[in-house]
């Protein structure tokens, strides 16, 4: 082939040259395309001798120079036919979609071993066209009743667009109703539509989630009068899994009410469509579902009997074709671990591969990140893998190892001994598990958690390293009693489900041996924050010493780790939400989850204000007499303020603290004052938190007292909440495993932890309790701070300046109350 077919004339001269150059010796250049197909531009990157040249494979791999399109050598001997070295190289490199070309020294001739991969024409966003949807008479602004244009969403749109447009990375916070949702839905579903491109949207929530789903993108679609193909997935273990489900009806041990339970769930999985938990008519206990759901160590994948009616493969093929992925944090963190551990960014992993990424909700995503990388056990946890083992109830024997006995042999005194071995080594593991818990509940009996640090080594070594030295001795001796008879077994049962099941515990209970080990070589984990926590019942009554134990390993930062599998491989990462900033600053947010960490690449930022009328329709009211929490009659005030406040503005409240201690302290005194007076007291704990909400929402007369998860994530728009009272400002506790490790770390590197970390964060938390007030524009209501820290302490600035301009009562408590009174009525 004549080279004027594959070069521009200049590039030809110049190869020539560069060939000339090396005295006629093989050269080794990467090509790079112009629009018209031909190489417009070369980089030599080796010189040889007459037979051969280096093949500088570093090119196979994405970086931050131009990656080429075309391998281009010389052959000195004027024959272009390849070498089988050439062949291997042109191999690898079309597995990057480099073409591989193959010149004589005149470069007159050309050989294409391989094709380089089409350039792919970007078209750019028009970002007036998609802003005209969401102006008066657009597209989408008719079809929502009583639309009205708002200027911080066009705003944040044209931020949102430019990011795509230019393959930036984007934070942006976008106040309550400024309508993040459709400023991100339309950019990305044109940008999916005119690029082919896969986009990937996570969220914090699966409420969230299925409201984009089900609500949002439906409604941006039919406003572009084209069909987007969209996929909602969620964790595996959201699903259904047909072949544990059919295990689980065999079992002879169900409890009372599981038969029937277990039943209903399988009429059902005859009659579902996505096998979601969500989807199922009644709540299954989370016991049950954990021994029914889909879990990706538990899936026997092709070797399944029920893999064509497999809901997660049903669900990945429909993904694979999919324009727009709807995930949460948590699922993208696994796909993003995967990847950035080696599976690369190119292939199916957790999800199909994706190189635009939108993050809701993104204030969340340090805190979803460091959930993700930890690793944990408990008593609790070794006893309901032991239970699935083994497990002797009145002298009835059940459980997978019985099944594994029965396959491997079909004489009864071997049977009988083998599970006598079992008996003795599951007990002798439980006990050490209940040793273990023991002397760790004792550790944790006056402050809840205990970090395990240098200064406490003396106590660590007796009170904990024996028990786990033996807690990992008994997991390692059950471990290799087990895989010896599993070894035993014939080749015709490897795939039986029992099997299956037995070898995934196994590598569970593995992973809690290799947590033994970190907790006994603590001094050396440097990078990570080892500790344990003690765990109630679920009621935040129970006495110190009771409950069990949770043994986590928490990495120390994770800024790191989503720099370098988020932000830097993908080329578009946009994230929102209404707390991104403190004072104004997004600083504290990029440190935290690594943007800050990117310096070669576009990071735009922007604040985006509430359409809300905050000036007249909320007062801020803090007491100019409210006590600081160190004096003694703090806890008095804080206990009548919050009763007399929810009595003032007759229920519709929602009281938020920071502890259970307090909030009980509250409750019980607010209880004889409000009831009599037809307002119904509501606490958390009381319920599970979903039924807890929708109780307060159906009454307009009641008020809900509640602690940290109630912070955020609750919405009551219009009467049913007018009063959100802050009765103390966010602060972690200071002595909190992780939030220690991290302080004390920042510490040594010179920086100071109360101003870039613990301040920071509580303002992020305190905006979040503000936010619940307003939901709608024609919301009216009071926020109120019963912390005297706030105004009397310099950092309080931080707070105020923080949140929208408001009306504002800082006053005497009693004149607050009159004022407050007036205000509601008004």
């Amino acid at each position: 082939m004549h080279a004027i077919k594959r070069f521009s004339e200049p590039c030809r001269a110049q190869l020539k040259a560069e060939i000339k150059d090396a005295g006629g010796n093989e050269v080794f250049a990467l090509g790079f395309l112009d629009e018209q197909g031909l190489v417009a531009n070369i980089e030599v990157s080796a010189r040889g001798n007459e037979v051969s040249v280096l093949a500088l494979t570093q090119w196979f791999e994405p970086a931050d120079t131009p990656f080429p399109d075309v391998f281009i050598h010389n052959h000195p001997s004027g024959g272009l036919t390849p070498s089988d070295n050439d062949l291997v190289i042109a191999t690898r490199a079309a597995e990057a979609g480099i073409g591989c070309f193959i010149v004589d020294n005149p470069v007159e001739k050309v050989y294409v071993v391989a094709e380089p991969a089409k350039k792919r024409i970007i078209t750019k966003l028009d970002a007036t066209g998609i802003i005209a949807a969401l102006e008066a008479g657009g597209a989408i602004a008719k079809r929502l009743p009583a639309y009205e244009t708002r200027q911080s969403q066009l705003d944040l749109m044209r931020l949102i667009v430019r990011g795509f447009n230019e393959d930036a990375l984007v934070a942006a916070e976008a106040g309550t109703g400024v309508g993040k949702s459709f400023a991100y839905l339309l950019p990305a579903l044109s940008y999916a539509l005119l690029n082919d491109e896969r986009i990937v949207i996570s969220t914090a929530t699966i409420t969230l989630q299925q409201q984009l789903y089900e609500k949002d993108i439906p409604l941006v679609t039919s406003a572009m009068k084209k069909k987007v193909k969209t996929v909602l997935m969620k964790g595996r273990g959201n699903y259904l899994c047909r072949r544990r489900l059919a295990d689980a009806r065999k079992e002879p041990d169900l409890g009372d009410g599981e038969h029937e339970d277990i039943a209903a769930v399988a009429a059902w999985a005859e009659t579902t469509q996505t096998g979601s938990r969500s989807d199922l008519p009644f709540m299954p206990s989370g016991g049950l579902w954990s021994r029914v759901c889909s879990e990706t160590d538990l899936c026997m994948g092709m070797r399944c009997a029920e893999r064509e009616r497999c809901f997660v493969l049903t669900l990945r093929k429909e993904s694979a074709d999919a324009r727009i992925i709807v995930v949460n944090h948590h699922l993208l963190f696994a796909d993003l671990a995967a990847r950035h551990e080696g599976a690369g960014y190119d292939s199916v992993v957790v999800l199909p591969p994706y190189k635009r990424v939108i993050i809701d909700e993104a204030h969340t995503v340090e805190g979803a990140a460091t959930s993700f990388f930890s690793k944990e056990f408990s008593r609790l946890g070794i006893y309901r893998h032991l239970g699935r083992l083994y497990r002797n109830r009145r002298g009835n024997r059940m459980g997978l190892l019985l099944r594994l006995t029965a396959l491997v042999s079909s004489d009864i005194l071997a049977i009988e001994g083998k599970l006598s071995q079992f008996e003795g080594a599951v007990q002798s593991l439980r006990d050490i598990a209940d040793t273990l818990d023991k002397s760790a509940l004792e550790l944790c009996q006056y402050e809840g958690g205990f970090r395990l640090t240098p200064s406490r080594e003396a106590l660590i070594k007796t009170a904990l390293v024996p028990h786990l030295i033996a807690l990992r001795k008994g997991i390692t001796a059950l471990v290799t009693i087990i895989r010896d008879m599993l070894e035993s077994l014939s080749s015709k049962y490897e795939d039986d489900a029992a099997v299956w099941e037995i070898k995934s515990i196994l590598r569970r209970l593995g992973t809690i041996g290799t947590i033994c080990g970190s907790f006994i070589e603590f001094k050396e984990r440097t990078a990570e924050v080892l500790w344990i926590e003690r765990q109630s019942g679920g009621n935040a009554t129970d006495a110190p010493g009771t409950g069990w134990v949770r043994f986590t390993i928490t990495p120390l930062a994770v800024a790191p780790a989503l720099q370098e599998a988020l932000f830097e491989p993908h080329k578009t990462v946009i994230c929102v939400s209404a707390t991104l900033t403190v004072a104004k600053s997004f600083d504290y947010w990029k440190n935290q989850c690594g943007l800050s960490l990117i310096t070669e690449r576009n990071v735009y930022t922007g604040q985006f204000p509430s359409p809300f009328p905050y000036s007249s329709s909320v007062l801020l009211a803090i007491p100019a007499d409210a006590p600081l929490p160190d004096q003694g009659t703090y806890r008095a005030f804080v206990d009548k303020a919050a009763a007399q406040m929810v009595l003032t503005a007759g229920g519709s409240a929602l009281v938020l603290f920071t502890s259970y201690e307090a909030l009980r302290s509250a409750y019980s005194t607010a209880l004889p004052m409000l009831e009599p007076a037809g307002i119904r007291c509501l606490k958390q704990g009381d319920d599970d938190r979903t039924r807890l909400l929708q109780t307060f929402l159906q009454d307009e007369k009641s008020v809900l007292f509640a602690t940290d998860s109630f912070w955020e994530g609750v919405d009551a728009p219009g009467d049913t909440l007018r009063l959100v009272i802050l009765c103390r400002l966010p602060f972690r506790t200071p002595n909190e495993p992780v939030f220690e490790a991290r302080c004390e770390a920042l510490q040594g590197r010179g920086g100071n932890p109360f101003m870039e970390l613990s301040l920071p964060e509580s303002v992020m938390k305190f905006k979040q309790g503000f936010g619940r007030l307003m939901r709608r524009s024609s919301d009216h209501g009071v926020v109120a701070v019963l912390d005297g820290r706030i105004l009397h302490k310099r950092y309080g600035e931080y707070f105020l300046r923080s949140l929208p301009k408001t009306k504002q009562s800082f006053h005497a408590f009693e004149t607050i109350l009159r004022e407050m009174e007036r205000f509601l009525e008004s």
